[in-house]
Parts: structure tokens; C-alpha cells; sequence
């Protein structure tokens, strides 16, 4: 099995916790992992939602071309909307929609980006409650993790779902196995049952 390959978009004013979360429990998997900062200037390092600086690895316009296994597009108002505004984060997953790749978003990103772009509009979606009303009342789902199989697409709720989203990541593209072994070391919260679901 090759190595997963994950790409985090960033932007000024990304949530941190959730961006971090993500980056840290994919590193932990073992995925080859690419921050990519989306700031039209090509800026690196950006200021997130809560103040906290993140260094990306590279603008993502150098690695528009690239494949990759999942894109994950992190919430927090302000980065979500500079994502759903990004003509090169609108196309890239569209691309990655055409490969039947899996994209994942969380908290206002389901509707800031994906909602906002029309680009699943047939799949079912959870968000932060307060955008949950962006998605139609039809393809609205209220769980802390959704994933919609039949279109490759893992939504979430927020910075408290964090763990959770990222972990499903793991779990959908590397397997049962692999989600344990990353769960196993980290005291992971006992009503998240992992060691029923991994067992």
C-alpha cells in the first residue's frame, strides 16, 4: 500500500485547533502531509482565527498539479471564507472530485466552501451550527462527523470534533489497523468508543 498523501489548506484566519489537529494526527499515521498556504500574495506564514501564527510548507499554487489521496479544508469565519473565495481551492477540488478522491471540511468550511461553490451538492453535509442553515434542509446532517461515502466527502462540526474528523481521515484511507495505532497512545476521550469501532 503506498503512503497516504494529505494536503491542509491554509488561510489567514484558519482555525488553528483544527488545522493543527489535522496536520498532527496525519504526521502520527505516517502520511506524507503539505500545509499550502492559499493567500493570493503567496504569504507563508498566517495568522489564524485565534491569533496563533502557522507556517505553511509552500503556496498552493505549487501544488495545484500535484495528487493527492485527501484534500482537507479547516474552518474558522474569516479562513473559510478566504478558502471558498480561492479560484485555485475551488479547482482543485473540483479535480480532485473527478478522480473520486476524497475532500474533507469542517465547521464553517461545509458551507463557506463546499456549500458556497456548489461542488457536492447531492452530498449530505454537517457543519458548525451556526452555518448549518447554508446547507438545504434535505442534505443537512447533525452528527460531529459525517462521512457521505457515495461522494468521497468527510464534514465536521468544530474545533471540538477536530480529533474525530481526523481520525476518520485515517480510518478511510489507511484502514482499521492504522486508525488504531494512532488512537491507541493518545488517552483518546472514553465516549468516543474507538475501542469498539478499531476493535
Amino acid at each position: 500500500m503506498t503512503t497516504p498523501s494529505v494536503l491542509v489548506c491554509l488561510a489567514q484566519g484558519t482555525e488553528e485547533m483544527e488545522a493543527v489537529t489535522v496536520i498532527d494526527v496525519m504526521v502520527r499515521a505516517g502520511f506524507n502531509v503539505t500545509t499550502a498556504s492559499a493567500a493570493e500574495n503567496g504569504e507563508l506564514t498566517l495568522t489564524c482565527s485565534r491569533g496563533v501564527k502557522l507556517t505553511a510548507d509552500i503556496p498552493l499554487v505549487k501544488v495545484a498539479d500535484e495528487e493527492f489521496d485527501c484534500i482537507v479544508v479547516p474552518g474558522g469565519v474569516e479562513g473559510a471564507k478566504a478558502l471558498g473565495e480561492s479560484a485555485l481551492v475551488v479547482e482543485m477540488i473540483k479535480q480532485q472530485q473527478c478522480d473520486q478522491k476524497w475532500v474533507a471540511a469542517i465547521c464553517a468550511a461545509p458551507a463557506l466552501v463546499i456549500e458556497k461553490n456548489q461542488l457536492f451538492p447531492d452530498a449530505y453535509k454537517t457543519c458548525h451550527p451556526a452555518f448549518i442553515d447554508h446547507i438545504p434542509a434535505d442534505k443537512q446532517n447533525s452528527r460531529r462527523v459525517f462521512t457521505d461515502h457515495d461522494h468521497k466527502l468527510i464534514t465536521s462540526q468544530g474545533p471540538g470534533t477536530a480529533l474525530e474528523f481526523a481520525i476518520e481521515i485515517v480510518y478511510l484511507l489507511a484502514g482499521k489497523d492504522k486508525a488504531r495505532e494512532v488512537v491507541e497512545p493518545m488517552v483518546i476521550i472514553p465516549n468516543l468508543h474507538y475501542e469498539k469501532k478499531f476493535a
